[in-house]
Order: C-alpha cells, then sequence, then structure tokens
C-alpha cells in the first residue's frame, strides 16, 4: 500500500503517519511517540525529531531523524522542486554509492508534486553542515570531488536514466519561469548592491551575465544531445556539502539534480568551495584528480586543454545561481559572489 505523502509538518511528525511510513522497509515498527527537535524553516523545512517505539527501534534504523518538505507558504509556491530530491533518495541515492544522507523514506505527491524526504540525522551522529564561512580545504575539496567524480561515472551515458521524467535537463527552468529582464534585474540587486562589493568590476554586469548563460544554456543542449552526459548534482556549492561523523565530505541537497555534462558540477564547485588563493593554487591539480577519479572507473576522459576550457562553463553556472539567489544570508551571498565572481574574471569565463 502506497501511503499519501504528508502535506503538513504536524502530520509528518505524527507517530500514525511516521509508523505507516517506515513500516514497508522496517517490518512490525509502531511508532509510540515523536520528540520533536530544532526546525529550519526557509523555503524547504527541514526538522529534526526522535521517534519512540513501542518495541526496540528496528535494526538498522536510528531513532533520530529529520524530515524535510514544503510545508510553509512560502514552500508550498515551490513545492514541485522536491519531486527531484525525494527521487533521487527513493531511486538513485543507493546505487550511485555516493555519501550523502541515509534516506529511510522519500516519495513526492503526483497530483502537486510535493517532494518529502526523511533521512537519518546526521547532526545527531557529530555530522556538520557546511557553508561559506565554513573552512575548507583543497585536500578535502580532493575527496568532495570524489564524490560528484563516483555519481558522474556511475551514471555515465547509462540508458537506464536517459528517459527519466525527474531527471530531465533544467538548465533554463529560472530563465523560463522568471524571463529574462526579471532575471537580470534581480542579478543587478546582488552584484551591484552590498552583496556584490567584491565583485571584480570587469564581471558586474547582471545583462552580460544573463546573456552569457543564456548561450551556455543553447551549448548545452546541443553538447548534451552529441555528447556523454551523467547525471550531475547540479547545484555543487559548498554549502551542499555536509561532513560525515568521520569528518569525510558529503554530498546534500539534491533539488536540481538532472542529466547534464560533469564539469557543471565540478566549476561550482571549486569556485565554491575554496578561498580565492586556494582557487588559484590548487584548481588545476584538483581538475586533474577529478579526471583521475574518472579514469579509475572506467571513464573515457576529455583531453586536459578540453577539460580546463569547460572548466569554465561551471563557474559560469554557479556565478549565474548565485547572481539571483535572494533567500539566503547575505552575508553568505556576498562570500560566494567574491569567489564565484573573480574565478569568472580569472577564466575570462563570459
Amino acid at each position: 500500500m502506497t501511503i499519501a505523502v504528508p502535506d503538513t509538518l504536524e502530520e509528518a511528525l505524527s507517530p500514525q503517519w511516521l509508523t505507516a511510513a517506515l513500516e514497508p522497509r522496517y517490518a512490525g515498527i509502531e511508532v509510540r511517540e515523536v520528540i520533536p527537535g530544532p526546525v529550519v524553516d526557509r523555503v524547504s523545512t527541514n526538522a529534526r525529531f526522535t521517534i519512540v517505539c513501542e518495541r526496540d527501534t528496528p535494526d538498522g534504523l536510528s531513532s533520530s531523524l529529520c524530515v524535510k518538505g514544503y510545508f510553509n507558504d512560502q514552500g508550498r509556491e515551490a513545492r514541485s522542486v522536491g519531486e527531484r530530491e525525494a527521487c533521487f533518495y527513493r531511486d538513485l541515492a543507493a546505487g550511485s554509492g555516493v555519501r550523502t544522507l541515509r534516506g529511510v523514506y522519500a516519495d513526492f505527491d503526483p497530483a502537486t508534486h510535493h517532494g518529502v524526504v526523511i533521512t537519518e540525522d546526521v547532526v545527531a551522529e557529530g555530522g556538520v553542515f557546511l557553508d561559506a564561512d565554513s573552512h575548507f580545504t583543497p585536500d578535502q575539496a580532493a575527496e568532495s570531488l570524489s564524490q560528484f567524480a563516483r555519481l558522474h561515472a556511475t551514471t555515465w551515458g547509462r540508458a537506464q536514466w536517459a528517459e527519466t521524467t525527474w531527471l530531465k535537463p533544467k538548465l533554463d527552468g529560472a530563465l523560463r519561469a522568471w524571463g529574462a529582464d526579471t532575471i537580470t534585474a534581480r542579478i543587478d540587486e546582488n552584484l551591484n548592491g552590498p552583496n556584490g562589493l567584491r565583485v571584480p568590476a570587469e564581471v558586474r554586469d547582471a545583462r552580460r551575465l544573463t546573456e552569457a548563460y543564456s548561450a551556455l544554456v543553447g551549448t548545452l543542449q546541443s553538447e548534451h544531445a552529441s555528447s556523454d552526459w551523467c547525471v550531475i548534482h547540479g547545484d555543487a556549492h559548498v554549502g551542499n556539502l555536509f561532513l560525515d561523523p568521520m569528518g569525510a565530505p558529503s554530498l546534500v541537497d539534491w533539488q536540481l539534480v538532472q542529466r547534464g555534462m560533469w564539469y557543471l558540477d565540478v566549476g561550482t564547485h571549486i569556485a565554491t568551495a575554496l578561498t580565492v588563493d586556494d582557487r588559484r593554487r590548487s584548481e588545476k591539480d584538483l581538475l586533474w584528480h577529478y579526471l583521475d577519479c574518472l579514469a579509475s572507473h572506467g571513464i573515457a576522459l576529455p583531453s586536459r586543454d578540453a577539460a580546463w576550457r569547460a572548466l569554465s562553463r561551471g563557474i559560469v553556472r554557479g556565478f549565474f545561481l548565485w547572481g539571483i539567489t535572494a533567500k539566503v544570508a547575505p552575508h553568505l551571498i556576498e562570500i560566494l559572489l567574491h569567489r564565484l565572481g573573480t574565478a569568472v574574471a580569472d577564466h575570462d569565463a563570459l
């Protein structure tokens, strides 16, 4: 029996719904009590909680869990973005072998496309979520790039994922939803306001960035049709990482997972994860490391010259996404616009 995706946080945290949601994987479970924990409520709602079962918690299931859904007024307007993440945890995460949160429930409502995911609470286990303020070294970036390489390699050109609807490329989603003029105005507000103070002057041009990204989308659509694609994370900035309890970088937040080209993840990741100085010193070595990881999985590689040129496209992707970002703490937007804008200028990527 398929259980309905919860419409409210109260429903998601009810013993009755949790029992039904967890029972297919943990036969005989009966949740008697739910102890609420901290809630982070932005567009999505992330609520940590603890379950108490009538009998012992089933083997293989932590009693400390976290639910992610789109339950608040703002989130209800964006519910469909949760579908991809739910499908990733339900259908792809385990097979990819990538280090991510361990999902125990994931599904979406076919009418509203509202996706809801329950994972084990990595914070309760000692994990740490990162953001642009976090100290992250080139050695750690090499390890996180190995995880992107694993995701890419295990899905590289695979017929299994070629027609999957929820993996349909969505690089032009914001452009289609808002239009070029609205996009340009949002970028201009960021680049020429307080968030853009450290963006190099030569790339602080909102119209130019919109046009460059629009052209890139067209190029990518052609390349996707003629080249080996893979499944990409789609939003590979440093804030979508956590350190697991052993300190290993791991990937999180899969709302933009889709079929695409490897360099979109790699360029965005290298340019956001490191300070400008660390990126300048290590970006070539990190790119070669990523390619070596791909090769270790049996993937035929582009030439180093072609890979280096492609890297700048991923940097433009990241600069565009953070150029339109508003609902994040301003000091984090400022840090990432500085890093990405400087990388765009260094690579003459526009």
